[in-house]
């Protein structure tokens, strides 16, 4: 079975650890958000929330995120000393029973939607919607150069968006795309942004992708030292945005990175939600082809259109199809010998869940609820296998 987890963003969550264990999860997946990025995580700071994850009768066992340096993604910088700095957290990290560390490798901004309250049925969810995020990209953010990533027709569209929004529609969208770091309640400025933009001048996909395969080659040692496997979070959405490249958007990614890294540390946070966000990825095959290296899953369902835009759909609806995700996953563990940690993901905002101060995509009772479809559906399969004496 898979071991049931909630992402929770440490004493600041305003989803307990409590709730998370009434809710029937083992384990937590979380991080030392309170570090700044490439500093160390020492052995007092990991044991200090571990004793806090046990002390609510759960585990500890995945990190999410590790965060790497931008300095690293550029190879700029003091990348040397916040790769050294990756490698003795690592250690840390493997010293205290972690035994997956999961990160992602997109220049700027970890996620990106336009919308963090669209309405549906069944409660208010995240959504990314093309001509939102063009009228933010021309003329919130007016990045240099943006005019040149759209057609006219993309562009006009835009700035009818842009002019039909009220003053306080125009702030809400900054504010969507603008949010910072997982776990932070800070968001990015439009200077910040353009800054960090700037740094990345010139730097493309195939650098952008040598870059990461030198990263995990150098940390491979610490990988197999420490025991902790290393599994890579699709981009998110999966597609180029603010004229970033992107290299963890499907399956071809993938394959570039198993075969320019030698360890079976180094793996996947497979993400049905974002790689369910690009038409083109085949998800059970993506899942057939590389699941002996998927180390973590997130559970999710996105719901797309014929343009590309897409929201935060019910687990059990929209485009992953996670029957045939969970029924593979049941599969793996099988014959593999091995329990794959799971979490619901994004889950939908209900009325209830307003009454508590959460992260966007992170309600309780939303997730709570995709937990227990996710768990019945799960639960069903394993049954069927044991009938036909599988």
């Amino acid at each position: 079975m898979l071991q049931k987890t909630m992402r929770w963003y440490g004493p600041q969550d305003g989803v307990t650890l409590q709730d998370i264990a009434q809710a029937g999860c083992t384990g937590v997946v979380t991080a030392l958000h309170h570090i700044p990025v490439g500093e160390i995580w020492t052995d007092e700071e990991i044991k200090r929330r571990k004793h806090e994850v046990e002390a609510a009768g759960l585990v500890w066992q995945v990190v999410e995120s590790l965060p790497v340096h931008e300095d690293i993604k550029k190879r700029s910088g003091n990348y040397v000393e916040w790769i050294e700095n990756y490698k003795i957290s690592l250690h840390n990290l493997g010293a205290n029973g972690i035994q997956v560390v999961t990160y992602n490798f997109m220049p700027v901004l970890d996620w990106l939607r336009t919308d963090l309250h669209y309405p549906t049925k069944t409660g208010s969810a995240l959504r990314f919607e093309w001509e939102a995020f063009r009228a933010f990209d021309l003329f919130i953010l007016k990045r240099p150069g943006a005019d040149q990533d759209y057609s006219p027709k993309e562009t006009q569209a835009a700035r009818t968006y842009f002019d039909n929004l009220s003053e306080t529609g125009k702030s809400t969208l900054a504010s969507s795309c603008m949010q910072g770091l997982p776990g932070s309640k800070e968001a990015f400025s439009r200077e910040a942004i353009l800054s960090l933009l700037a740094e990345f001048k010139g730097i493309d996909e195939k650098t952008l992708q040598a870059h990461l395969f030198l990263f995990l080659n150098e940390i491979t040692p610490a990988l197999e030292a420490s025991g902790v496997k290393m599994a890579i979070h699709p981009d998110d959405p999966p597609f180029p945005v603010l004229g970033l490249p992107r290299i963890m958007s499907h399956a071809d990614h993938v394959r570039a990175m198993l075969e320019n890294t030698d360890s079976s540390h180094i793996g996947l946070c497979f993400c049905t939600g974002s790689y369910g966000a690009r038409l083109e990825n085949d998800l059970p095959k993506m899942l057939r082809e590389f699941g002996s290296r998927v180390y973590f899953l997130h559970l999710r369902s996105t719901q797309r259109d014929a343009e590309g835009n897409f929201f935060e759909a019910d687990h059990l609806a929209g485009d992953a199809g996670l029957y045939t995700i969970i029924k593979l996953a049941a599969e793996i563990q099988h014959r593999e010998n091995r329990s794959i940690p799971m979490r619901p993901d994004h889950g939908h905002q209900l009325s209830i869940d307003r009454q508590v101060d959460s992260f966007p995509g992170y309600s309780f009772v939303g997730r709570l609820k995709g937990l227990a479809e996710i768990s019945g559906m799960e639960h069903a399969i394993y049954q069927m296998r044991a009938e036909e004496g599988l």
